[in-house]
C-alpha cells in the first residue's frame, strides 16, 4: 500500500475537498473551506517526491521534470478519484489533491432550481457554469450531465483536464476524453467531437479564443454544449467571451454568441452556518430575448437590469439567492456581506459599516 494512502483516507473520513503535500510544510487539509494542519512532520522534498512518485503515472512524471507543472487524474480503489496538480516552489516539490466523490450528486440533491433540469434536455445550445476556483462548477456539471444521462437516448462527450466524475452511461452513451492521455488538447478533441455524432459536449474549461470560437460553432450546429469559465458573475462571462476575439472579430462574435447562449449560471460557495459543509449561491441568466439584444448590440453594460427583472424566465441575481440563504439561516450574515455584490443590503445584519470596511 502506497505511504500517501493514509493522507487519503484522513481527507476523506474528515469530509475534506483538499489535500495539500508541500516541502517544507506539515500536511494540510482544507475541511469547509478551511486549511488545517495534520498532526505530521515537515515534509522534505526527497520524501514527498518518493511519496508522490510511487502513485504517479510515469508520463505525467516525465511531464513535471521537463516543466515543474503537472496535472492529472487519479483514482483510490474503495475511496474517490482526485484532480491532481504538482508544482515547484522554494523548498521543493508540492501537490494539491482535489477530492472527487464517486458518487454524483443530483440536480434535487444540491437544491438547485428546476431550471437546471431544462437546460439539460435542450436541444442545442451553450450552457455556461462559471465562478472562481473552488466554487463548484465541476459539481453543477456532474449533476447536469446525470441528469442528462438518465433522462436522455443521446451521445454525450466530455473532454476535461482531468476527468473529475466519472459516468457510467444509463440512458445514453457517454465517452470521457483526458487532454493529455485521450487527446492532445481541447480544441483538437472539440474539432474531432464535431465528427462523432454528438447530442451534447461537455468542454472542461474554454481557455482560449479557438476552443470558444469551436464550442459557439457545435452549439450553432445543433448541439448541446456546457462549459466553465473563471469569471465571477453572469454579466462578467458575457464580457469575458467577447474581450478573448481580437477586436476586429467581436461584432461577429457578439452575433454568434447572442445566438447561441441559452444560460450562464455563475457561482459562489459558502460556508455553512452550522459548519458542516457548504452551500452554493447561484446568478442564473437566461438568454431571453432582451439579452440577446444586448449581447449583439454591445451592451452588455444593461444585462443586470435585465437579470434583475427576469424572474418569469428563471434568473436569479447572486444577492437575492444569497438573501434567500440567508434567510433560511444556511449562511451567516457576515459571509452574505463579504460575498454580496450589493453589501449595503447586507450591512445592518452584519454589524459592518461599509464606509468603515476595509475587506
Amino acid at each position: 500500500m502506497a505511504k500517501i494512502t493514509s493522507f487519503f483516507k484522513m481527507l476523506t473520513d474528515l469530509g475534506g475537498s483538499d489535500l495539500h503535500l508541500s516541502s517544507g510544510s506539515q500536511p494540510m487539509l482544507r475541511i469547509d473551506g478551511e486549511l488545517q494542519r495534520v498532526k505530521y512532520p515537515e515534509l522534505d522534498h526527497d520524501e514527498l517526491q518518493r511519496m508522490l512518485y510511487e502513485i504517479t503515472p510515469q508520463s505525467s512524471v516525465k511531464e513535471f521534470e521537463e516543466t515543474g507543472d503537472v496535472d492529472f487524474g487519479f483514482e483510490m480503489p474503495g475511496m474517490c478519484r482526485f484532480r491532481v496538480n504538482y508544482f515547484r516552489q522554494r523548498h521543493g516539490i508540492s501537490a494539491v489533491f482535489r477530492a472527487i466523490p464517486s458518487d454524483i450528486l443530483g440536480i434535487d440533491d444540491l437544491g438547485f432550481p428546476e431550471l437546471l433540469k431544462d437546460l439539460a434536455m435542450l436541444p442545442k445550445g451553450l450552457v455556461l457554469v462559471t465562478g472562481p476556483t473552488g466554487s463548484g462548477k465541476s459539481t453543477t456539471l456532474a449533476a447536469m450531465i446525470d441528469y442528462a444521462n438518465r433522462k436522455r437516448r443521446d451521445h454525450i462527450i466530455t473532454i476535461e483536464d482531468p476527468i473529475e466524475f466519472v459516468h457510467k452511461p444509463v440512458g445514453s452513451l457517454v465517452n470521457q476524453r483526458e487532454v493529455g492521455r485521450d487527446t492532445r488538447s481541447f480544441k483538437a478533441a472539440l474539432r474531432g467531437a464535431l465528427r462523432e455524432d454528438p447530442d451534447i459536449i461537455l468542454v472542461g474549461e474554454m481557455r482560449d479564443y479557438e476552443t470558444i470560437a469551436l464550442a459557439l460553432e457545435a452549439a450553432e450546429t445543433g448541439h448541446l454544449v456546457f462549459s466553465t469559465l473563471h469569471t465571477i458573475s453572469a454579466p462578467k462571462t458575457v464580457d469575458r467571451i467577447i474581450e478573448v476575439f481580437p477586436e476586429d472579430m467581436q461584432a461577429q462574435i457578439r452575433a454568434s454568441f447572442a445566438d447561441s447562449l441559452r444560460a450562464v449560471i455563475s457561482q459562489t460557495l459558502f460556508k455553512r452556518a452550522d459548519g458542516k459543509g457548504r452551500v452554493a449561491a447561484q446568478e442564473i441568466l437566461v438568454a431571453n430575448p432582451a439579452v440577446r439584444n444586448l449581447i449583439r448590440e454591445g451592451k452588455n453594460h444593461q444585462i443586470n437590469s435585465v437579470l434583475q427583472t427576469g424572474k418569469s424566465f428563471g434568473m436569479q441575481t447572486l444577492d437575492d439567492e444569497i438573501q434567500r440563504l440567508l434567510g433560511l439561516g444556511l449562511i451567516t450574515a457576515t459571509d452574505a456581506y463579504r460575498n454580496a455584490t450589493d453589501k449595503k443590503r447586507f450591512a445592518m445584519e452584519a454589524g459592518i459599516d461599509p464606509a468603515n470596511d476595509m475587506g
